[in-house]
């Protein structure tokens, strides 16, 4: 199980850990701004675009088999990253690198499920949430931390060769302790694996691209195109079940109110972390002056909160899942509160330390709502389908955290192009506040209905 995480969590690090390199890899390869932008978006859209179809042949040809595939492509195209020689070559490596994480990551979560008993799943998903949690907001501690370091004079590029060894030892490890399973011998559902494909990119690419390009029509057009192709998508696989064939989603999780309202509630629950962390790192670099180091240490209480309360989930189990989201939403509200208050009442006066509590506060309540999340999600998918549950859900994380970036840069960006970034930074703090607001609301509700 361990190695199973390490190779998910230096997968979903680098969607974030670039962040605090792009100054450094634009002075060296002499990237132009759009060219930077798509050091960090290739990754985001080759995972999101792959995710879906790969926890799906995951259910057909092998979990375990595809794992390590992946995770093999994965390292050596970290190391085509850290050697890359010019702007395009990185790209072209970070295109792989996601296509190659997609591979990967929906298969553990699915071993995972299958793998497990239920009595142990509480504290087998509370490990995997710590992992998925803290990959998405570590990178920016880790890349500052390694670029301060300067490595054997690496600069940008330890951020990406510190990933071979780290993926060497995944893919031995999974190799020797991993269980071998055989797959389903399935058809492959190519149709559908095109056009989910194309319904990913039409709307995560906007939501990526769309504030930085000032949302010229193309783009809108494009994000609005993404409707009729998803349900284009959702058609041509219930057409497939009609007539006895694979489809790319099993059609009874298609059916599957819980499931869908669950992958909705991922949805919520992404797009509020990872864009609120992305404006705080640039509001605590850009306008207070911070080194990537210190505004990475100033977040590094988040993660502390987040693996705390995923590592004692457990201590939890006997609590209605509702009830833990609940509890857990109303943490994050919390803590986003006093995040608000802090920035409000220090300013620029602000050092690492002051955010420790509000964002513990933050991670904690973060922790408990995705361990229970995950675990309602995959509870409802059949073991032969976990791939595809685990897929769907890692992919509509993907997209929450695209439209989650999108809404809360949207708003700081456009508030502070001409004024005080202070407002601007409170103002983008309201969007997660009202978010797990609503969903915290929502658990308690559906706790109560099932009480009474």
């Amino acid at each position: 199980m361990g190695f199973l995480c390490l190779g998910s969590f230096i997968n979903l690090l680098d969607v974030t850990i670039v962040i605090v390199a792009l100054p450094r890899i634009q002075s060296d390869l002499a990237a132009t701004p759009t060219q930077l932008e798509w050091v960090a978006a290739i990754y985001v859209l080759a995972l999101a675009v792959g995710l879906l179809p790969m926890g799906r042949f995951g259910d057909s040809w092998g979990r375990k088999h595809l794992f390590i595939w992946g995770m093999i492509g994965f390292t050596l195209a970290s190391a085509a990253c850290a050697g890359a020689l010019s702007i395009a070559m990185l790209i072209g490596a970070r295109l792989v690198q996601g296509l190659s994480a997609a591979v990967m990551v929906p298969q553990v979560l699915a071993i995972l499920n299958v793998t497990f008993p239920p009595e142990e799943k509480t504290r087998v998903f509370g490990l995997f949430a710590a992992v998925s949690s803290l990959a998405s907001v570590a990178g920016p501690v880790l890349g500052g931390g390694l670029i301060a370091l300067d490595l054997w004079g690496l600069d940008w590029r330890a951020i990406f060769i510190v990933n071979v060894p780290l993926g060497i030892v995944a893919i031995i490890g999974a190799k020797l302790t991993v269980p071998a399973e055989r797959g389903v011998t399935q058809a492959a559902d190519w149709t559908g694996t095109a056009l989910s494909a194309l319904t990913t990119v039409c709307l995560v690419l906007p939501l990526v691209e769309g504030r930085a390009m000032g949302w010229p029509w193309p783009i809108i057009a494009i994000l609005i195109a993404s409707l009729p192709l998803a349900g284009l998508t959702v058609s041509h696989m219930l057409r497939r079940d009609r007539r006895g064939r694979t489809s790319l989603i099993p059609t009874n999780l298609l059916r599957n109110a819980s499931f869908l309202q669950g992958l909705c509630r991922v949805v919520f629950v992404f797009s509020g972390i990872p864009g609120f962390f992305l404006v705080l790192t640039v509001y605590l670099q850009s306008n207070l002056g911070l080194t990537p180091l210190q505004s990475g240490l100033s977040t590094a209480a988040f993660p502390v909160g987040v693996m705390a309360a995923s590592m004692n989930a457990s201590r939890l189990r006997d609590w209605p899942l509702p009830r833990r989201i609940g509890v857990g939403a109303g943490l994050l509200v919390m803590g986003m509160v006093l995040t608000a208050l802090v920035l409000l009442q220090i300013g620029a006066g602000i050092v690492p330390w002051h955010l420790t509590v509000p964002l513990i506060v933050c991670g904690f309540g973060m922790g408990t709502v995705v361990v229970a999340l995950f675990q309602s999600v995959m509870a409802t998918a059949a073991a032969a389908d976990s791939g595809a549950a685990s897929g769907a859900l890692q992919a509509f994380q993907q997209i929450g955290a695209a439209l989650g970036i999108a809404i809360v840069s949207g708003i700081y960006f456009g508030l502070s192009a001409n004024g005080d970034p202070l407002p601007a930074m409170i103002a983008a703090c309201l969007y997660p506040m009202i978010l797990f607001a609503l969903l915290g609301l929502d658990s308690l509700r559906k706790h109560g209905r099932k009480t009474i």
